[in-house]
């Protein structure tokens, strides 16, 4: 029973959540506007276990809403397969929810919005928008631009600064969805070239803003090891489109998302900041090995 409510929360995909968080902080510049003796880490720690909450809370649903499709083509999850309730798991799912809406409202009020709208997109994306080939990706990228927007609120007025930088997830996301569409019976290699462009731009993105920061010199460093995780698989997907290479590329895309938001704290000039983003891919990858990412 345990084990299978764990599973509803895709361990793996929880922690590229957490690095969502990390890479907000970075672009808030909340580091660098404090001394080292008089860092706070209580709304780091607090935002981290929020975006938990929501993101686990988010995937949850997501099986509580498919369960009658999963029945058919993934029988091996937990409420299909019987290893959880679909009651159990929509109780489990709501606790989530509120545990991450309640760790941000402690941040500020800027942060319990966002909590909320995460949480109110990550229902909608799962109840209605999942199937919808512009609506699913544009709703599911919102979450993750709204996630990274709540790092960056552990300074509220920062986001009126960087609001636009919620865009980019928006893309990327929106790419790592379109490929996922033929994860179960095969894709069409159009959806998976749409994706190399919206990579393209994401990557783009990044280097620009390296460039423009001054910090492009360290920053090329994790924007390389992100294109060399993420376009290898893509390019095997595109030779060869079958749901496993295509599961494989979009596997690779979301552990990605580390390597992603280590690029954003290298372009923002918190190196620092970004090896410990690094840091976390092992441990995504790990529970990638134990727990199902998609």
């Amino acid at each position: 029973m345990i084990m299978g409510l764990l599973r509803l929360t895709r361990p793996a995909n929880v922690i590229t959540a957490v690095s969502d968080i990390l890479a907000g902080i970075a672009i808030s510049g909340y580091f660098l506007d404090t001394s080292d003796h008089n860092v706070s880490w209580t709304p780091v720690v607090l935002l981290a276990l929020s975006t938990m909450g929501l993101y686990a809370g988010g995937v949850v649903f997501n099986d509580v809403f498919d369960a009658k499709l999963d029945a058919v083509e993934r029988p091996e999850r937990p409420i299909p397969s019987k290893v959880v309730t679909k009651a159990g798991a929509a109780i489990w799912g709501i606790l989530l929810l509120l545990g991450g809406i309640i760790a941000a409202a402690n941040i500020s009020a800027a942060s319990a919005a966002l909590s909320v709208a995460i949480a109110v997109c990550a229902l909608i994306y799962d109840k209605w928008c999942k199937h919808h080939f512009i609506a699913g990706p544009f709703t599911m990228g919102l979450c993750r631009g709204l996630n990274l927007l709540l790092g960056v609120s552990i300074i509220p007025a920062a986001i009126s600064v960087w609001w636009y930088l919620a865009l980019v997830p928006v893309v990327y996301i929106a790419a790592i969805t379109t490929v996922s569409g033929g994860e179960v019976h095969g894709g069409n290699k159009t959806n998976l070239y749409v994706a190399v462009c919206l990579y393209i731009i994401v990557i783009t993105t990044l280097l620009a803003f390296g460039i423009t920061l001054n910090h492009w010199h360290t920053a090329i460093i994790f924007i390389a090891g992100f294109c060399f995780m993420i376009m290898p698989p893509l390019v095997k997907a595109i030779r060869q489109p079958s749901g496993p290479l295509i599961g494989k590329a979009v596997k690779a895309g979301v552990i990605a998302l580390i390597l992603m938001n280590a690029a954003w704290a290298a372009a923002f000039g918190q190196i620092y900041l970004a090896c410990v983003i690094v840091v976390l891919l092992p441990v995504s990858i790990l529970l990638a090995r134990l727990f199902a990412v998609t």
